[in-house]
Formats: structure tokens, sequence, C-alpha cells
């Protein structure tokens, strides 16, 4: 027997290590025990033996925490598409008359034909408000959802005849709105690039649904976007829809509510109009006027100069040194003082002339 104590070294190993003769049991099934014992779960995990924490999860929470993005986009797509309704009801024909009656509104625009509110430009983008105009984007003193006001009453003109008989006529016969639906039309005229960024149509402005009517060429609505500036970048978006020539687009409940739609810069390939009908709410909040003891009716404004000239560029006038208006200052004052130099120089001149002819200089004059 050694001075350990232990006959066999077997022994002594044994006492070495208890813990294999535990896990050997918790595998062949002798020692059950652990499989009635209870973990506690802390926010860092429970212990490991070495200090050191290890998170365990539900499983209905590792089903929340790990859910697909692929997938929740899908749904969310889903409860768009939910929320729209597409219907073909102008033909070819019907296109081209109205594209003539939309170059009619472009054309009074830039002759000054409208009234102040009616028409609002941006770069590549003009819209024209008929029946009720609103405040919006950097027009508002407080920027904001929920800060859009309506004009006052007469502050726009009215909607076109044509708009009633070409358009909304044949909108009611199809069942898309009721009669008497809407009271307000805004054309918004897109050049190629042009765009408009996301946004939702004011809920305390206007009644559901909103209608929309494309024409020109084929485009896409896109819904779900993101937009960055300097230089413009747009997001994926959660669905973009097809709006083809002629095409009726219906937006309510969470494609018009909840989520933003746009129009991006790389689906305006050609010019493209939209016709956007709407109804406003009776208590939709207008911008404040002060009120008239003698109320009288809106009287029309002064007939609006074109903001914008459509001459033809010039190609090479890029490539040509401008003239300042402080260039032009400056050059007119160096021709002045050279005038004046000049003069001066002159009168010097002269003045040593008339010295030297007074002094000592004489003439000798010869006889014949």
């Amino acid at each position: 027997m050694s001075a350990s104590g232990f006959s066999d070294l077997r022994e002594k190993l044994k006492s070495m290590t208890p813990h294999r003769d535990n896990y050997k049991n918790r595998v062949t099934g002798k020692d059950d025990s652990y499989k009635n014992r209870k973990v506690k779960v802390t926010d860092g995990g429970n212990s490991n033996g070495n200090g050191r924490k290890r998170k365990h999860r539900d499983s209905s929470e590792d089903e929340v925490e790990h859910s697909d993005p692929a997938e929740s986009r899908e749904q969310e797509a889903r409860r768009v598409q939910s929320g729209i309704v597409q219907v073909e009801v102008f033909s070819k024909e019907d296109c081209d008359v109205i594209e003539g009656k939309i170059n009619e509104v472009v054309a009074n625009g830039e002759a000054g034909l409208y009234r102040e509110h009616t028409v609002d430009r941006a770069p590549l983008r003009n819209k024209y408000f008929f029946g009720e105009g609103y405040t919006y984007g950097a027009q508002l003193e407080k920027r904001g959802p929920g800060q859009e006001r309506l004009y006052p009453k007469g502050e726009v003109d009215d909607i076109p005849t044509w708009v009633h008989d070409l358009v909304i006529t044949k909108l009611v016969a199809s069942g898309v709105v009721p009669e008497g639906f809407v009271n307000s039309a805004v054309i918004n005229d897109y050049q190629p690039g042009g765009c408009i960024v996301s946004h939702v149509d004011p809920l305390h402005i206007f009644a559901r649904p909103i209608v929309s009517v494309s024409f020109f060429s084929d485009s896409a609505l896109c819904f779900g976007c993101r937009f960055q500036f300097k230089p413009i970048r747009v997001s994926e978006p959660v669905l973009e829809l097809p709006v083809r020539r002629g095409s009726v687009t219906v937006l309510s409940g969470y494609a018009a509510d909840d989520i933003t739609h746009c129009i991006r810069p790389q689906d305006i390939k050609e010019r493209r109009a939209v016709i956007i009908l709407r109804k406003t709410r009776p208590d939709a909040p207008r911008v404040d006027q002060s009120p008239s003891p003698n109320p009288s009716p809106p009287e029309r404004h002064t007939p609006l100069k074109a903001k914008r000239s459509h001459r033809r560029a010039d190609p090479d006038a890029a490539h040509r040194p401008r003239v300042l208006e402080m260039d032009k200052e400056e050059n007119r004052h160096s021709s002045s003082s050279s005038r004046l130099h000049r003069r001066s120089n002159s009168s010097e001149n002269y003045r040593r002339r008339s010295q030297d002819g007074d002094g000592s200089r004489k003439v000798k004059m010869r006889r014949h």
C-alpha cells in the first residue's frame, strides 16, 4: 500500500475525477435526478460554473426575435395590396382627348390665367389645384403631419368642366366613386426624372378613398420608400405598383393611411400626368383669414405672369464667359476714368503749347 492510502492506481484516479462518473450515470440513465431540476433564468442567462452566463431563450421568444425580415416585408406588402384597387376605365381614345385638355391647363398656367394658389411649381413637376387647394411642405409655418391647411374658399379655380364631363362622370358610371363625392381635383404634371417624396395624404383634410388616373405614359407608384437628398437616393419599396396609361388606382385602408407612397425619379422616364380626385372633410381646418364685416364674393386675382421662361436653351451658352452686373459697373467706371484721363491730358498739352507760344519762342516770318 502506498503512502497516499491507495493500493490500486485506478481507485486513486477515480477519486480525483468524480465528475466523470456523474456524467456516465446521466448518459446511461442511472441518475435521473437532473431531469427534475429547475434552472433559474436571469437576465444574463444561467451560470455554467466558470462565472460566465449563457442566455437561454424561450421557444416563443426565439420565433419572434429570429423572424425573417423578407417574410415581414412580404406580409406588409400583402397588407398594402389589400387597400389597392385598380380598374381600366379609359380607352386610348379617351386618353388622347383628356391629354389634350391637360395641355390646355399647362398653357393657361404659363399664360398666368389662373388664381394665385391654383398653380404650384417645382423642379420637373407642376401641380394644378382645382376646387380645393391646401398648404403643404415648405409652405407650412409649422412642419409635420397634421399641420396642413386648406386655403380659404375661392383661393383656387373651380374644377374645370371637362374634368367633370370626361373623367368624374365615367368614374361614377363605373362605380368607382359615388355621385357628388369629388370636390377636389389636382393635376400633377411630371417631366422625365421628376418625383414626389414619400407622404400620406393628410387624414384630417381628405376623406377616403383616394382616386388617381394616369396619363401620357406608364409609371409606378411605390410604398414605404425613404428619400435621401444631395444627391437624391430612394430606398427599396415595400411594394412597387405598376400604373399604366389610362388606369385608375383607388387607395384606402392600410395603403392610404398607414404607409407612405411616392413617385421615384427613376419611374418617370417620359412625361406623365396624373389627375387625383378626392373629397375634403367638412371639418378640415383652413388657413386663418380675418373675417370681414361685409363679406363679398371672392374677386379674381390679376392674371399672373409665367414664372419660368421656356426659351430654347443654347448648348454653347455654358461655355461663354458670363458678364455680371458688377463687371458691367466696373467697365463703366474704367471707361469713364479713361475718358476723363484723355480729356485732362489734352487740356494739359494745350496749356503747355500756349505757354510755349507766349514765351521766348519766336517765329521768323519771311517775305516771298
